[in-house]
């Protein structure tokens, strides 16, 4: 591997001479595969345009965000600072392993998914953007090395396309089954898939995708809320709804810093999180007539 990260430091030295001209776009380019964004950009389309792209397409990020915590941590190679310290210009806080990447994972995930079902010829092209210039952000930050990047376009696209592949079949399977059933599979998935990858990144991902995965279920039983309405509704229930959700990820993080055992609180954490997502935002904007 020694050779191949030398040629990346390489490719990042050259990058970063267009620094600092270049540092901010390329920031906010990063921030686009960063959590805090991913928890503004799902909510609006599940709640605000969408209700069934919305769910498809957390359901598939969540699952990106899992396979890439557990590839990071079977590769175990390092980012470019800890590979060579000092000889890397860091222009963004990151750490953990860095193979392979998940800006470049996510970013191929979710906005092939979002161009594959609208099907409309500017969100290609705002997808082909993304996909290009998040996983050249990351190189240029100097948190990546190339060979990260070409990772998660290959495991993220081979994801995108198992997700097309098998989404309707399994669609169709789990509307037949009742709501006992859908439950069931809403708790014993992301239970299995935490027990399997038992860390933080794994607690992360498999306690938001049985939080939104029973509230998917109950907003369907009990809730049938329609994102349709006037603009200023949708504008309220959004600003409304990501209030809440930014004070629970934000508080509770606060509120249980200190606390033991601390993956079980992070599990109760994004847990509640993906229940306001998935039906207790929606029954509130019900129930304010806002949707």
């Amino acid at each position: 591997m020694q050779p191949i990260m030398e040629w990346g430091l390489g490719i990042i030295a050259t990058l970063q001479r267009l620094s600092p001209a270049l540092d901010w776009p390329f920031r906010i380019f990063t921030f686009m595969g960063e959590e805090e964004f991913f928890l503004i950009l799902l909510p609006l389309i599940y709640w605000c345009l969408d209700r069934r792209t919305g769910a498809r397409l957390t359901v598939v990020f969540l699952l990106c965000a899992y396979t890439n915590a557990v590839a990071k941590t079977l590769a175990a190679l390092p980012r470019p600072e800890a590979y060579a310290p000092g000889r890397v210009n860091v222009l963004w806080d990151a750490t953990g392993y860095g193979f392979p990447s998940g800006h470049t994972q996510s970013a191929v995930v979710v906005w092939g998914y979002l161009a594959s079902q609208v099907h409309r010829r500017w969100l290609w092209i705002l997808a082909g953007v993304m996909m290009f210039f998040i996983p050249l952000s990351r190189v240029y930050l100097g948190v990546h090395f190339p060979h990260d990047v070409l990772g998660g376009y290959i495991i993220g696209l081979v994801l995108l396309l198992l997700y097309l592949w098998l989404e309707p079949g399994a669609e169709g399977w789990l509307d037949r089954q009742g709501l006992t059933g859908r439950l069931g599979i809403a708790i014993g998935v992301p239970l299995l898939l935490m027990l399997l990858f038992l860390t933080e990144d794994g607690v992360t991902e498999g306690a938001a995708l049985m939080g939104m995965g029973v509230g998917f279920v109950l907003e369907r039983r009990w809730v049938r809320f329609d994102v349709g309405g006037p603009v200023w509704k949708r504008v309220i229930r959004f600003l409304l709804g990501v209030a809440v959700l930014f004070g629970l990820w934000m508080g509770l993080r606060v509120a249980f810093a200190d606390l033991e055992p601390a993956l079980l609180f992070r599990f109760v954490r994004y847990g509640l999180v993906g229940l306001w997502g998935g039906v207790g935002a929606p029954w509130v904007f019900r129930r304010l007539g806002l949707a």
